[in-house]
């Protein structure tokens, strides 16, 4: 056993360094969607990710833990994971889309995601069980750790189901209103 102590300075230093890292990579992700997709789909991806890693912390915070680099590096995993999740469900909508020609957009996002509803929540619930498993029977630093995935896990399936297709549908509205070619 070792004990391992990090002053005030530096430990504020290193929460800033950070944040830094997951405004960075929803920045990266964010490039990365609009080039591997439509660039209708970027901003629901996006914010989508933000959305999961700001309820994560809002629950986190809530119940009183303490936010610390590992619970940082818990909230870049659950932004992975989500993203994972997002882009099956986008994938999806592309290839309906082609499919589906002439059809609303919605009819279409509808469609994809109960295409891949399955998927998504077979998936979730199998992390779950091992995000439980480590909670139950690990302790310390991995029982946080499992425990902010454990809710990153429920916020991300949920989202990348109810908020990032829906975006999709905004972006779409709001690109036809402004005239924007997307």
């Amino acid at each position: 056993r070792r004990v391992d102590s990090v002053g005030p300075q530096i430990g504020a230093e290193l929460k800033t360094k950070g944040l830094l890292a997951v405004v960075y990579s929803l920045i990266m992700i964010l490039i990365y969607v609009g080039l591997r997709f439509d660039y209708k789909y970027a901003p629901g991806a996006v914010i989508c990710l933000f959305h999961d890693a700001v309820i994560t912390l809002g629950i986190f915070s809530l119940l009183g833990k303490e936010v610390n680099v590992q619970i940082l590096a818990a909230i870049l995993t659950i932004i992975g994971y989500s993203l994972n999740d997002t882009i099956v469900n986008f994938d999806r909508i592309r290839e309906n889309e082609h499919i589906f020609k002439g059809k609303d957009l919605t009819f279409i996002i509808n469609r994809s995601v109960n295409d891949v509803l399955s998927r998504t929540l077979l998936t979730s619930i199998t992390t779950l069980l091992a995000v439980v498993a480590l909670y139950t029977f690990a302790g310390g630093v991995i029982e946080d750790l499992a425990f902010t995935l454990g809710i990153g896990v429920v916020v991300g399936t949920y989202s990348s189901i109810y908020v990032a297709s829906p975006l999709v549908i905004l972006t779409e509205k709001l690109s036809k209103q402004w005239g924007i070619a997307v």
